[in-house]
Parts: C-alpha cells; sequence; structure tokens
C-alpha cells in the first residue's frame, strides 16, 4: 500500500498503484505516458508498463492474444492467457517495483479482464477466481483512471491511427488488433462493464470524459491525481 503522508490525509506516491482503463481508442495510452512525464518531471521515480505484454514472456502472450490472425482462440482460452500475462507481470515487475517504493502506472489491469472477458465474452469466472484472490486481488490499484468514450469515437480514433500507419494515403494494409477488430455490441458490452466497475469501487475508479482534447484529459487526470496524493 501506499505510505501516509504529511501533507493532509493524502497518500504518498512511494509505492502507489495507478492504472488507466477504457476502451479501445479511449486513449487511455496517451494519458498514461502523459502522466508518468509529469510525475518524473516532478521528482518522482516511475515504472511505466502495459498489459499485455509488460514482461519479456507478456510479449509472447501478447502477439497471441492481439494477433487478428488467431480468430480460432477460444473465450476461455483468452482468459487464461490474459490471467496468465497477469501473474508473471505482478511477480516479474509490478509487486518488486512497489516493493521499492516507486510509482508504477499500468495501462491495463484486471478491469479490463473483467470488463472484456465477463461483460464482454460474458464468461463465468468461477473457475479462476482462486487464481485472482490468491494472485491478483492482494495487488488492487489504489487509483483507476476510466476513461470513458463512446465506441464511435473510439473506433474513429482507431481508424485514425491505421491511417497515420500506412502514411496517411488511404491505402493503409494496417489491421485492428483481435479485440479492436470486433463487432459495435462486443465494445458496448465492454464499456457496460466498465460501468458497472465503476459502480461497484467508486472509490478507486475515477471516471475521465475521454471526449475532450488531450490536453483538457491530461489536466483532469492530474488534478484527479493531485487530489489523492502528494505529488509535489
Amino acid at each position: 500500500m501506499a505510505e501516509s503522508s504529511s501533507n493532509g490525509d493524502k497518500r504518498s506516491l512511494r509505492g502507489a498503484f495507478i492504472t488507466f482503463e477504457g476502451i479501445d481508442g479511449c486513449g487511455k495510452t496517451t494519458q498514461a505516458k502523459l502522466l508518468a512525464e509529469k510525475l518524473r518531471a516532478a521528482g518522482h521515480v516511475v515504472v511505466e508498463t502495459r498489459e499485455p505484454g509488460g514482461t519479456s514472456v507478456g510479449m509472447g502472450l501478447r502477439e497471441v492474444l492481439l494477433d487478428p490472425a488467431n480468430k480460432a482462440l477460444t473465450p476461455e482460452c483468452e482468459l487464461l492467457l490474459f490471467l496468465a500475462d497477469r501473474v508473471q507481470h505482478l511477480g516479474e515487475l509490478i509487486v518488486p517495483a512497489l516493493e521499492r517504493g516507486d510509482t508504477v502506472i499500468c495501462d491495463r489491469f484486471h478491469d479490463s479482464t473483467v470488463a472484456f472477458q465477463r461483460y464482454g465474452r460474458g464468461l463465468d469466472f468461477s473457475a479462476v477466481d482462486s487464481v485472482v484472490r490468491a494472485s491478483i486481488e492482494p495487488s488492487t490499484p489504489h487509483l483507476t483512471c476510466w476513461l470513458d468514450a463512446e465506441p464511435d469515437l473510439a473506433w474513429e480514433r482507431i481508424r485514425r491511427r491505421l491511417r497515420e500507419a500506412g502514411g496517411g494515403n488511404g491505402d493503409s494494409q494496417a489491421t485492428g488488433t483481435r479485440l479492436e477488430n470486433e463487432a459495435s455490441n462486443f465494445h458496448l458490452r465492454v464499456r457496460d462493464g466498465y460501468e458497472k466497475l465503476y459502480g461497484a469501487f467508486p472509490q478507486r475508479i475515477v471516471r475521465v470524459d475521454a471526449a475532450g482534447g488531450i490536453d483538457e484529459i491530461a489536466g483532469e487526470i492530474w488534478k484527479i491525481v493531485s487530489d489523492r496524493f502528494d505529488v509535489l
């Protein structure tokens, strides 16, 4: 847990775990990076990471999970691979960093699995509850920034990224990830899953309107973090 601070009731950033969540295309990756840069500029030691793929083992799992060619991957296998990535990520990188007193900023964590696999896929998690309780719940984030975006807006951002990856000439051969390419009703279910998580954990999860500009959203996130942690 993050240490207490003498600055009112704010937590110290030492050992703080902050995650960013949302549907694909919401802008969370950009905002996680901007927050990490600002905290480093303020003198904090920050570890930036992501899921899947925060470790060398996880990079291999990321390729399998996100490759659009892997259409035969079953929902159950998908769930187990995400959990395997997370357990490795925690043991190899996140927990040691938190124990050193570093601030960890993670682009996606367990809320993603709940939103995408439980709500998006409709999976029953009872078979993996023991793994979640023993290996994941002890490292629950101190703060989660949920960037809430309408699926149409998020998909337009994804299309723009793909066009830029193809040189902006409209003939890009780039494709979205396996999850980005899911039908719109899947992403609506995922967003609904985040809404339910937000309702269940209001002290941890903060909703951020992802429709604004990058700087506007970054300013709102900085205020959220500054209100909760001793950043100066």
